[in-house]
């Protein structure tokens, strides 16, 4: 459990954000969650998936990272290896929480900033300041409110669009069963996708009512992010390799 504040110029003005990337910042995970305004960007590098929130029962978006639960093939010598960074990574310590302010009279739910000061990236030596000398917002800290915009408006949207795929019978389990090389087989398990041919099966009144929420935009670029999994195998069999080499050296 993370020990979140709410993020003020005062409390927080020496606050300092690792930007690296690391299993030692907790970056070492099969997948992470995806959020449907990101949608663009992600189908460009990784395979977005969809899965049951244990919680809620609700569908979630997430992209794939590898094939085991701690494997992160994006990861490389400190560096995340993609030219798109997602959302549930690059907000790092911080979330959006809500409090309470009474405006004209009316009682309304603020969107506010938090941060976790027990996350492994807060006040690293040499990481970003959060904060200017001056008190303002550092451009840091200004590209993060960004991208927790970008995932509080993503979250509600995503869950009204899964929705409605579920109501047209578009999403179907995943059957990962990837034979990486002759001796690796690897098998991922929870993970549903677009049905390709119900969703091309699909009549007037229900393409109309999907495209005009935006909502078939997002089923094709899940479609498509799909061509993404073979840089994935790639990767893992690159990293295999060089597991056996460095085995057989030491032999």
């Amino acid at each position: 459990m993370g020990r979140y504040e709410l993020l003020n110029n005062i409390a927080h003005r020496d606050l300092r954000v690792a930007t690296a990337f690391g299993p030692e910042y907790g970056d070492d995970v099969g997948m992470v969650p995806a959020f449907p305004s990101e949608f663009a960007e992600l189908q460009r590098e990784y395979p977005i998936f969809l899965r049951k929130d244990a919680t809620t029962g609700d569908w979630q978006s997430v992209v794939l990272l590898g094939f085991e639960q701690r494997e992160n093939l994006f990861l490389q010598d400190g560096r995340w290896n993609a030219a798109y960074l997602p959302g549930a990574v690059a907000k790092g310590p911080f979330l959006i929480g809500f409090q309470e302010q009474r405006i004209d009279g009316e009682l309304i739910q603020e969107a506010v900033m938090h941060v976790d000061i027990d996350h492994p990236r807060v006040n690293a030596a040499d990481g970003e300041p959060v904060f200017l000398p001056q008190g303002g917002n550092s451009p840091y800290l200004e590209h993060i409110a960004t991208v927790l915009r970008g995932i509080r408006d993503g979250s509600a949207y995503g869950t009204a669009m899964f929705g409605a795929f579920d109501a047209h019978g578009l999403i179907q389990p995943v059957n990962l069963d990837v034979q990486i090389d002759e001796r690796h087989r690897v098998v991922v398990n929870g993970l549903h996708g677009i049905d390709r041919e119900r969703l091309a099966s699909l009549e007037g009144p229900a393409l109309l009512e999907l495209n005009r929420a935006g909502y078939l935009e997002g089923a094709y670029l899940m479609l498509a992010s799909l061509h993404n999994m073979r840089r994935l195998m790639a990767e893992k069999q690159r990293r295999l390799r060089a597991q056996d080499a460095a085995a057989a050296g030491k032999n």
